[in-house]
């Protein structure tokens, strides 16, 4: 075997040990500096009724108030927004199924480090009686898809994507524990989230795996947040008025200020560790 190819498979292996003997699950490859922010829906896509709104429009307005918190308090983060105006991301030329794949595109083109998708319930009921948030992360049956598009952007998930082949079998070992590992960064903003809704009083339903497209093919840690139901009279209320807007962004941009804060703690813990 040549010398280089046998260096490069023990790299290989020694990087994987190296991610499945962190003691912290917010281990960091680098620095939080790009944050993609999907406000769901859009123009001829209004996503739920209300009695008066549409998704399309309470989602916009959330996304922008989380990126505008999120620009004000860390200089150092870009806010990447899927839309920000009244139309399908990617434009209204293209077909809802093409503007669900264009979202993950963008994100993966952009080289987030962390993927947000913000989304407002309903169920088939005019009237309901039915309240609460919901935070989604990836469900087990696109395990295989969130792979594949790790390995398709192996030069986003490492500062050494030299050593990261798609077509190299090795490759596999770290493209597998990088979808672990984003699973378990997921779960941890998403019950930072979580935990905000909790403490600002509203209903939750917790955080759930879901198996849904613009989670499964980003090659980055990603949640999906439901901020209510929009059929149910109060929470319609409670979403347009200026009031419930704030404090839904507020709870997500406190569960992004932690994911960034404990990353790049873990981060400086880890340089530290190596210079002694």
């Amino acid at each position: 075997m040549n010398v280089n190819i046998s260096i490069k498979y023990i790299l290989i292996v020694l990087f994987g040990f190296f991610l499945l003997g962190q003691s912290s699950p917010l281990y960091a490859k680098k620095k939080i500096r790009k944050v993609m922010i999907d406000a769901g829906h859009g123009g001829k896509d209004p996503g739920c009724h209300g009695t008066y709104s549409n998704e399309k429009d309470i989602t916009l307005s959330v996304a922008q108030q989380v990126g505008k918190m999120i620009q004000d308090r860390f200089k150092d983060v870009k806010v990447v927004y899927t839309r920000t105006d009244d139309q399908l991301a990617g434009g209204d030329y293209l077909s809802i199924k093409e503007s669900l794949m264009y979202r993950t595109e963008m994100a993966n083109k952009e080289k987030a480090d962390l993927y947000i998708s913000i989304h407002v319930n309903s169920t088939p009921r005019r009237n309901s009686p039915v309240k609460g948030t919901l935070v989604l992360v990836c469900g087990p049956t696109r395990v295989d898809e969130k792979q594949e598009a790790i390995g398709f952007h192996t030069d986003n998930i490492a500062e050494n994507e030299e050593l990261l082949s798609p077509s190299d079998p090795a490759t596999q070992i770290i493209i597998a524990q990088y979808s672990q590992a984003f699973l378990t960064q997921s779960i941890v903003l998403a019950s930072k989230i979580n935990d905000g809704f909790v403490n600002q009083g509203r209903v939750t339903e917790g955080v759930r795996q879901q198996s849904l497209q613009v989670l499964a093919s980003s090659a980055m840690p990603g949640v999906l947040v439901e901020i209510g139901y929009l059929n149910n009279a109060e929470e319609e209320n409670y979403l347009n008025s200026e009031t419930g807007q704030n404090e839904v962004a507020l709870s997500i941009y406190n569960g992004f200020r932690f994911y960034k804060e404990e990353s790049e703690r873990e981060t400086v813990q880890i340089i530290k560790e190596r210079e002694n």
